[in-house]
């Protein structure tokens, strides 16, 4: 990921920078940070099971999320120099859904589309205090992931209509159960001046939902645990109130 590697670089070019700048964090500061963001999922899933034909899951079959980047907003509180409560936001992730039948000999097909949010609010510590140039930081907590603006491809639609022995496509609609999960996260601050800073993170999120794709009422096609788990690389101006 371009914006992994740019995360990364940055963490690592601004540890050899020096300057005599410093942020210097107190208790009931405000700071805001706005930047990209790429959510990649390292997905699994259950097998893809198939009620309406009574086919159960299939062992080696999956569903795939590809990635995607958006614009990033967080915002925090500080309780003291190296305590801080954060609150991530995002504009709307959209993210392709693929559906990998590989192990039924059936290919990889373009399954839908869905969008999320995932408003998560964290702890974070500064072990090093925030009196510095530079100033790690690590932080845990809770996320709450919402599906939304679900959609079926005609791929699917077509490929289960042939199976169903229909004339034509099958259609359907998608429901993504929203999840909550754990997240933990490590970042740096990099300050310019005692207020704004070059800020680069990288978290990881439990999410993990259900899959079900219906017509008419009836399950048509389900995945259990799919687990999306993503990786969640930023890179961020900050500024300090």
């Amino acid at each position: 990921m371009k914006l992994k590697s740019l995360v990364m670089g940055t963490a690592v070019a601004v540890a050899a920078m020096s300057s005599t700048a410093a942020l210097a964090y107190q208790a009931g500061d405000i700071i805001v940070r706005a930047g990209a963001v790429t959510v990649a999922p390292d997905e699994s899933s259950d097998g893809i099971a198939i009620p309406a034909l009574n086919v159960p899951a299939l062992a080696g079959t999956e569903a795939e999320v590809d990635s995607n980047t958006q614009l990033g907003l967080t915002a925090t509180y500080m309780l003291s120099s190296s305590l801080g409560i954060e609150l991530l936001a995002a504009t709307p992730f959209s993210h392709d859904i693929a559906a990998n039948l590989n192990a039924a000999n059936l290919g990889t097909i373009n399954a839908g589309s869905t969008k999320h949010l995932p408003p998560t609010v964290s702890l974070v510590w500064y072990p090093l205090g925030s009196e510095q140039t530079l100033s790690p930081y690590l932080g845990a907590g809770i996320n709450y992931t919402v599906f939304f603006d679900e959609k079926v491809s005609g791929d699917l639609e077509a490929a289960t209509g042939g199976l169903a022995g229909l004339d034509g496509p099958l259609p359907m609609s998608l429901d993504l159960d929203d999840s909550w999960g754990v997240a933990a996260q490590m970042g740096v601050d990099f300050a310019i001046n005692s207020n704004w800073h070059v800020n680069a993170s990288v978290r990881w999120i439990d999410i993990e939902t259900e899959a079900t794709f219906s017509a008419g009422g009836a399950t048509i096609i389900s995945v259990e645990n799919v687990e999306i788990d993503p990786w969640v690389y930023q890179l961020n101006i900050g500024y300090k109130f």
